[in-house]
């Protein structure tokens, strides 16, 4: 299993994002620069947290066209794993290969805390190691994590469990519609996230729950030599 993470200006969790792919047995992870366009060999793309290309514009609005997204578009598009991270999720959505949109935090300022996050729908490629109803404990870290759908689009993403993952009760950090922390597409091989799985996969941290998260992308992975 071969994961490929983005690096575009201004990332700052791809090395984690690399770290916490190689942490699942018998996977690799290697990055992947923006400018560049290849994706051969690669299994399943992480597209990272960070401030890529300084949030300027509006988060993920420049990085959605690099060269190395145009190739992410069409491997998407091909039925290929994708899996976006914060700013990850934000350039997914601006790519238009998620529905909704990334507004700013109800309270207008930065959150960076530990939340516990349900799996709602165990039932993907992501979550496929997790239990329904699982309860994840991971951090997140942003200003502009405020999911956002209008409400007959959320009532179909309900409806054909789109809704992968939610905050605990009480829990929701930014004002999120419906308690919304990860989404998926109506394909079902492309996730958003706004918490930051690749740093609760080491104990010292106090969490391990992010790596179910790369342990589900890898299951039924061509394994390589």
């Amino acid at each position: 299993m071969r994961f490929g993470v983005v690096q575009f200006p201004g990332t700052c969790d791809d090395r984690d994002a690399v770290l916490a792919c190689e942490r699942v047995d018998g996977a690799e992870a290697v990055l992947l620069w923006h400018g560049e366009r290849s994706l051969d060999g690669i299994d399943a793309v992480v597209v990272p947290g960070g401030f890529s290309y300084g949030d300027y514009l509006r988060v993920g609005a420049i990085a959605r066209f690099s060269p190395m997204m145009e190739s992410v578009i069409a491997f998407a598009s091909a039925g290929g794993s994708v899996l976006g991270i914060c700013n990850g999720f934000q350039v997914l959505c601006e790519a238009g290969l998620l529905p909704g949109a990334l507004l700013p935090n109800v309270g207008l300022r930065f959150v960076c805390r530990q939340v516990a996050v349900e799996v709602v729908n165990a039932d993907t490629r992501f979550t496929r190691a997790c239990a329904p109803g699982q309860v994840l404990s991971i951090p997140v870290k942003h200003t502009t994590g405020r999911y956002y759908a209008p409400e007959v689009e959320l009532e179909s993403m309900q409806a054909h469990g789109q809704i992968v993952l939610r905050y605990a009760p009480d829990g929701n950090p930014n004002g999120s519609s419906n308690d919304i922390a990860g989404v998926m597409n109506a394909g079902q091989n492309v996730m958003g996230l706004m918490p930051h799985p690749e740093h609760a996969v080491d104990e010292l941290t106090g969490s391990v729950d992010g790596l179910t998260l790369f342990a589900s992308m890898a299951l039924g992975a061509p394994a390589r030599a």
